[in-house]
């Protein structure tokens, strides 16, 4: 009986502590604070694994056992476009960076370009098809499958139609221990 009672009164402080961080929270928005500094602050309470990119391309979750986040060339690469533009890529404009996702693409899979792959990448970067939003569905369902969702969402690429598409994790929060490839030399 007692450890109910001790269970209940523990549920009740936590609603009151809930209440009192949501109170805060528009306080901070009354204020002018934007949604990215608070997550930002809750990225500093690590609430959010840091999201690493290895020496070898590898996208990781960091924690007491960080996760690889697996992708095929291709939708990493796409990733990894985007990961790199933390201002958004506006979707009508792909074809201009279609030199970049080439470049990435091939320091995923530095034995070359087949045909087949040059038409894929060509197709992801022309907005009049679907082939990049069918890439971003794979990417947010994959961290979905991994973190909860309300975490997942900062991980994956989002926008409103007609709008910058943007991954919106904090990028304090993101790690790269590699070295972009430079699309100019293309």
């Amino acid at each position: 009986m007692k450890q109910i009672i001790s269970e209940e009164l523990e549920q009740f402080h936590c609603s009151i502590l809930l209440e009192e961080v949501k109170e805060k929270i528009r306080k901070l928005k009354a204020y002018g604070v934007e949604d990215d500094r608070i997550v930002a602050v809750m990225n500093e309470e690590e609430l959010f694994p840091q999201l690493i990119i290895t020496e070898e391309f590898k996208i990781m979750l960091s924690g007491d056992n960080p996760i690889e986040v697996e992708m095929e060339p291709l939708v990493k690469a796409v990733y990894l476009l985007f990961l790199s533009h933390p201002e958004g890529i506006v979707l009508k404009y792909l074809p201009d960076y279609r030199k970049e996702l080439t470049a990435l693409y091939l320091k995923l899979r530095p034995y070359g370009l087949t045909d087949r792959v040059k038409k894929s990448i060509i197709d992801v970067t022309n907005p009049t098809q679907n082939s990049i939003n069918e890439k971003c569905t794979r990417i947010r369902k994959l961290f979905a499958s991994i973190l909860p969702k309300s975490v997942a969402r900062y991980y994956a690429i989002s926008g409103k139609r007609g709008e910058a598409k943007k991954i919106d994790l904090v990028r304090a929060n993101v790690i790269w221990k590699c070295k972009l490839p430079n699309s100019q030399g293309l």
